[in-house]
């Protein structure tokens, strides 16, 4: 059986990395008190899976695991939930989800990325999944959300052994962290919308996928 390093034992190996995700100085307030930086934004989306890579501040880190693309469905896998409980990804079908794919909270894009969710949908989560998945334990995404405030998003854990990112292509190997990335999943769990920003210091673009969103729960 391939062992996996323990969540625990990736903490310091991945300080160093993350830290490095920074961001510039310009900044608005939101109703929580979250400040909102000035994060580069980009457009650009890579394939992903073996075979591709992603970059921070230019230097290389490759990405691992099966290949997905718009119009693939959305792979069977276990994700953890804040009680620690397991659930399929999949199952969350019936729905229209944004996923909203994130290496760690703990970093300033990783934050903002996930405030920008909650908080700038202009009333999408109201018919909407909203979903967060990062490497991050159960724990720690349940205490972001509550300091934080935020409730209209569902957290999902790939903590361990990092099998959604290997599904979908997102895994990065070394340092065990998950790519940066935005999916919108139609209810029949099929990819209408796919960017995974070639920079981990980048932001995705989170409008145009709350665009599409939009577009597949207008009425038919």
């Amino acid at each position: 059986m391939r062992s996996f390093k323990k969540p625990t034992t990736l903490v310091i190996a991945t300080i160093s990395l993350l830290t490095l995700v920074g961001c510039t100085t310009t900044q608005t307030e939101n109703r929580q008190g979250f400040i909102y930086k000035d994060i580069p934004v980009t457009k650009k989306t890579i394939l992903v899976g073996e075979g591709t890579s992603v970059t921070l501040h230019g230097k290389n880190f490759a990405l691992s695991g099966t290949r997905i693309k718009v119009g693939d469905v959305l792979r069977h896998v276990q994700v953890a939930k804040n009680d620690l409980s397991l659930i399929d990804i999949a199952d969350t079908k019936g729905t229209i989800r944004v996923i909203s794919v994130v290496p760690s909270l703990d970093t300033k894009v990783c934050e903002q990325q996930t405030h920008y969710l909650s908080e700038k949908n202009n009333g999408l989560d109201k018919t909407v999944e909203l979903l967060t998945v990062s490497i991050d334990t159960p724990f720690a995404q349940d205490r972001f959300a509550k300091e934080a405030q935020i409730q209209n998003v569902t957290f999902f854990s790939d903590y361990r052994g990092g099998q959604f990112g290997r599904k979908h292509g997102l895994f990065i190997q070394e340092p065990h962290i998950l790519s940066r990335a935005v999916l919108v999943v139609d209810k029949e769990n099929v990819v209408r919308y796919l960017q995974v920003t070639p920079e981990l210091a980048q932001m995705p673009d989170m409008e145009a996928a709350f665009q599409v969103a939009r577009s597949l729960a207008k009425p038919s």
